[in-house]
């Protein structure tokens, strides 16, 4: 399926008055969000990737114009020449589109219209949470549906406590928001094309496609309690930075944790020269 990334937004929380990087472009290791979240998708088998650019989009175009396998593979250099062992990109398309400086989400799909509308299905993300959601049970619980979109529900993220008053003001418990019976949209959507006429124009995809869908019980939700870590302020970017360099990557779901460095080079030997 093809996977729409929408990846034009300010990221004005993320902003720390120094970088002008979009905020799927800030680093988690050598590569950025938006690597992470690609690479997510690739390792079930979707590799067809449409970027809605705006703000930043320069970062974006230049990183994937100059990418340098290097960064994150095994490599032979030989008499000057680079053997890599391993690829990431080289079976992905990508499809560049500018969608607007200031378009909300919902505007961004709409203007990548034509590249979708004749799939069954596709994927949608935001481009800067990471996760190691099942994707593929996702999709199968809503291929299964009648439902026009689903979207990933997560516990909230919020460390804040809730208090239950009674009416002399005493508390009569306290608990931790993720312990409520609540649900956050977590940034992960399966969608099929009638989303379209649920679209204004500049419109929202929550609030003016996915509310409208949820009225009229065509929207579905796949919960997942398992690692779920947005990226939206520098507090959570910095949160997975130090877990990359820890060696905790739940979302990696690519990474073989008994690769054989040496028996993987083996069998890649026959991968071609890059220059």
């Amino acid at each position: 399926m093809k996977v729409v990334l929408f990846c034009g937004g300010y990221g004005m929380r993320m902003r720390d008055g120094v970088s002008d990087l979009p905020k799927p472009m800030h680093p988690v290791g050598p590569r950025p969000l938006i690597w992470h979240v690609m690479r997510y998708y690739a390792h079930f088998g979707h590799k067809d990737f449409v970027l809605c650019l705006g703000y930043g989009a320069h970062h974006i175009k230049d990183f994937f114009l100059n990418y340098s396998e290097t960064a994150s593979n095994d490599f032979v250099l030989r008499g000057g020449d680079v053997q890599m062992l391993g690829s990431d990109i080289q079976d992905w398309t990508i499809t560049f589109v500018h969608t607007g400086l200031d378009s909300p989400i919902g505007e961004r799909l709409r203007r990548v219209r034509a590249l979708v509308e004749g799939e069954e299905m596709f994927l949608a993300n935001y481009a800067d949470v990471l996760t190691d959601l099942p994707l593929n049970d996702m999709v199968d619980s809503f291929a299964a549906s009648d439902a026009v979109g689903a979207l990933l529900a997560v516990p909230p993220q919020s460390a804040f406590h809730c208090v239950d008053l009674g009416d002399d003001d005493r508390i009569s418990s306290i608990t931790t928001l993720q312990q409520m019976p609540l649900w956050e949209n977590g940034g992960y959507f399966v969608l099929r094309p009638e989303v379209f006429d649920y679209l204004p124009e500049n419109g929202d995809l929550i609030e003016d496609a996915c509310g409208v869908l949820a009225k009229e019980g065509r929207m579905m939700a796949y919960r997942h309690k398992g690692f779920w870590q947005p990226a939206d302020t520098v507090k959570e970017r910095t949160a997975l930075e130090a877990a990359y360099q820890g060696g905790t990557r739940p979302w990696m779901l690519w990474e073989a944790p008994d690769r054989d460095p040496l028996q993987a080079a083996i069998a890649a030997m026959n991968v071609p020269h890059e220059r």
